[in-house]
Parts: C-alpha cells; structure tokens; sequence
C-alpha cells in the first residue's frame, strides 16, 4: 500500500502526519504510534539511497548529499501473522554530514538525537575508514550530551566499554555489496562480521540498487523486520527492570523533508 508524498517537516522535533495526505479509506493511520530511527554514517556511504528504498522499495535514481536531516517513513506490522499484530510508523532520520565535523556543526546534528529509539549504522563495504567511523558516530548519537571526546582509541583500538549501558536497539548495514570482487567478499564480510558483533547488533549486507536484497521472505528482509519489532518492543512494551540486553550482556565488544509511506 503506497500513500501520498507528506508535506515538509521542522527542523527539530516529531514530525506530523497531516491526514489530508492520506489516500481515502486511510483515515486510521494518522493516528498510529510511531517510532524514531537514526540512520548514522559518512558522507557517501548511502544512507539516502538506503532510506528511499526502505520507504519506497524502490531504487533512489539520482542521490544528493543530505544537509541537516531527512525524514521518511515505513509502516511496519508489529508481531505481524500473531495475535499481538499492530501498526506502526517507523520514522528513519537521515542524519547528514561527516562525523569529523567541527564540534559546532555536531551540536547542531545533536538536536536529532533526541528521543531516539533505534538506530541504524550504515558502513560502505568498500571502506574500511566508513566502517572504523561507526563507533564514534553511535558515540556522538548515544553520548549527545557529554563533551565530545574526539577518537576514542585504547591500544590502537576503540574503547567499546563505553558501549556497556547502551540499551537502544542498532543495527549495522553494510552497502555497496555488488562492487566487492567475488574472490575478496569472504574476507571482507568476515571482517564486517565482528563490527557488528561489537555492537551487539545483527548485520545487513546489500546493494541499494537493487531491491532483490530485501525481498519478502528474504533473510535480510527477516533482520530488518526483527530489528523493527525490537525498537517498538524497547518504546512501547518493556519497562525498567525488563529491557532489552545492552552491550554489556556480550562476552565481547569488540532539516528534512517528510516523503512518502510504504507498507513492508
């Protein structure tokens, strides 16, 4: 089911759903809960091609840099084909920029990061500096309130005890999986493998130009939905003293723009 292109949203921020942009016979939906996902990564990695076809399920023709931060939405069925079935709205804020920024520019990024409830760490498989980067944009986004500490290296590595309390939902996508050369994708997978172990989270690996990689039934398509119903669980379903297990319950560590809707 696909609706209408929404309006433009603030800058900072819950978006609105005016329910005049929904099609007839759709008036339920403006009033279904939502939830917030951060999709966090460097320039380039992308992040918008990821989110159009998220939204769309559709191939994104002509990507630009995202300024500021854009919105789009998918509806998800929660617990879908069980009893406990129930629409949601998941809100996926494509957040802009390079996580080197000056720390002016991130204090303005910072007002995204404000009652998040997932986030989604997108790497390009082709760069190991994009996927090194994901722990100090998830650090950025987790630790928004504390004084930015620059890289974070212990032994020539990233000091993932400050990971240990986190209890929000992420999941780690990898993009640009068609330009790795059959014979080297062993090897780089294995590698991405334990990135996304160190956040205690399940792993993607596609190509944002071709839908295929997150067709229905699909295992990648099972993950997604899994890490959807997760975020919706921690918002809307579990209280403190029954979360859902953060880092450190692992042996290891290791502006925008509101488009349009589509069902999963």
């Amino acid at each position: 089911m696909k609706l209408k292109t929404l309006s433009s949203i603030p800058s900072s921020g819950w978006p609105t759903i005016p329910e005049q942009a929904l099609t007839p016979g759709c008036g339920k939906m403006a009033s279904l809960d939502r939830v917030k996902v951060l999709v966090l990564g460097d320039s380039g990695v992308g992040k918008s091609s990821l989110v159009h076809l998220l939204c769309q399920n559709q191939v994104l023709g002509n990507p630009s840099w995202t300024v500021g931060c854009s919105v789009d939405v998918r509806v998800h069925d929660y617990k879908e084909g069980t009893p406990e079935e129930k629409t949601y709205y998941i809100e996926l804020w494509d957040v802009g920029g390079s996580v080197g920024s000056a720390s002016s520019v991130k204090s303005t990024r910072a007002v995204f990061y404000n009652s998040v409830n997932g986030i989604i760490l997108v790497h390009d498989l082709t760069n190991k500096k994009s996927s090194q980067n994901l722990y100090r944009w998830s650090l950025e986004a987790l630790n928004r309130d504390l004084v930015p500490t620059g890289v974070l290296v212990t032994n020539g590595d990233y000091d993932r005890e400050q990971f240990a309390d986190n209890q929000i939902p992420l999941l780690v996508i990898g993009t640009k999986l068609d330009q790795i050369h059959e014979a080297k994708r062993h090897e780089v997978l294995t590698r991405t493998a334990f990135l996304a172990e160190d956040f205690n989270a399940e792993e993607i690996n596609l190509d944002c130009t071709n839908p295929r990689y997150l067709a229905a039934g699909s295992s990648n398509a099972v993950k997604l939905s899994r890490f959807f119903d997760k975020v919706i669980e921690k918002r809307y379903f579990l209280r403190e003293g029954n979360q859902i297990p953060g880092f450190s319950d692992r042996k290891r560590f290791g502006g925008g723009t509101l488009k349009s809707l589509h069902y999963d």
